[in-house]
C-alpha cells in the first residue's frame, strides 16, 4: 500500500480515531474531517508525533449535503482512500415517539455518508483508482424491534455501498462495506454488551486496513457475525414476529 492520502470522514469518533493512527503509522497523510474540526488539534499533534505524518484538518458536516461537492474540491490533494465513520444510534424507544428524533437517525446513517461517499465515487471513478470503506452495521441484516429506525438507515446504506461496488469495480475502484458488530465506544457506553461479540475501535481499524489491503468487498469485523445474522435473517416470518431481539 504505498502512501497516498487516507481521508476519516467522522474523525471525532472512537473508530474513525482508531482509524486514523492505524493508517497513520503506515505512513499515510491523514485528512480528517468532522464538525467543529479545530477541536481535533490534538488529535492532529498526536497523529504527527507518533507516526510522522502531515495531518490536516477540515471542517465537514454529513448532514449539509449541499455542500459536499465543494468540500472534496477544497481538500489540499484528493485522497486515495476515504473511509466514512459518520453514524449516529440514538434509541429506539424515541425514535418510536419523535419523528424528528428518527429522521436525524435516518438521515446521519444513510442520506450523509451516501451523499459525500457519491461525491468521492464520481471523482475516483474519474481517476480510475481509490477505495471506498463505509462503516455499515449487522443491525441492517434484517429489521427488528429493538432498533429498526437505526437498522433501516444501516440497511440502506449497504445497499447503497453494494450498488455502488458493483458499479465502480469495472473502474478501478474499490468499494468496502464493514459490519462491525458492537463495538466499545462512548456511542455504546452504558450498554451491556457481550465480551465476546464486542470489538475495539483497534480491532475495527485493523479489519479496515487488512480489507484494504486484500480488496475484501463485505467484512464482518468478528467472523462470529456473519453467522448470527445468516441465523437471524433466515428465521421464518412468522416465528420472527414473536420475537423481541
Amino acid at each position: 500500500m504505498t502512501n497516498f492520502p487516507v481521508l476519516i470522514l467522522g474523525a471525532r469518533s472512537d473508530i474513525g480515531n482508531a482509524v486514523a493512527h492505524k493508517f497513520a503509522s503506515l505512513g499515510h497523510p491523514i485528512q480528517l474531517a468532522a464538525r467543529n474540526a479545530s477541536a481535533l488539534e490534538t488529535c492532529k499533534a498526536d497523529l504527527e508525533l507518533r507516526h510522522g505524518v502531515p495531518v490536516t484538518l477540515h471542517e465537514f458536516d454529513a448532514l449539509a449535503t449541499h455542500t459536499h461537492k465543494a468540500f472534496v474540491a477544497a481538500l489540499p490533494q484528493l485522497p486515495q482512500i476515504a473511509v466514512c465513520v459518520v453514524g449516529l444510534m440514538g434509541t429506539q424507544s424515541e425514535n418510536e415517539r419523535d419523528t424528528e428524533a428518527a429522521r436525524l437517525i435516518m438521515r446521519s446513517n444513510y442520506e450523509g455518508p451516501a451523499s459525500i461517499l457519491s461525491v468521492l465515487a464520481n471523482c475516483f471513478a474519474d481517476r480510475n483508482s481509490g477505495t471506498l470503506v463505509g462503516i455499515s452495521s449487522v443491525a441492517g441484516d434484517r429489521g427488528r424491534a429493538t432498533n429498526y429506525v437505526y437498522g433501516s438507515a444501516k440497511a440502506g446504506f449497504t445497499a447503497f455501498l453494494s450498488g455502488m461496488r458493483n458499479r465502480l469495480a469495472k473502474l478501478g475502484v474499490q468499494v468496502v462495506t464493514v459490519q462491525p458488530g458492537f463495538v466499545a465506544t462512548q456511542m455504546t457506553e452504558g450498554m451491556s454488551l457481550p465480551s465476546k461479540l464486542t470489538a475495539e475501535p483497534s480491532e475495527v481499524a485493523d479489519a479496515i486496513v487488512r480489507a484494504v489491503e486484500l480488496k475484501k468487498d463485505v467484512i464482518y469485523v468478528r467472523p462470529i457475525w456473519r453467522f448470527i445474522m445468516l441465523i437471524i435473517r433466515n428465521i421464518p416470518e412468522r416465528i420472527f414476529k414473536k420475537m423481541q431481539i
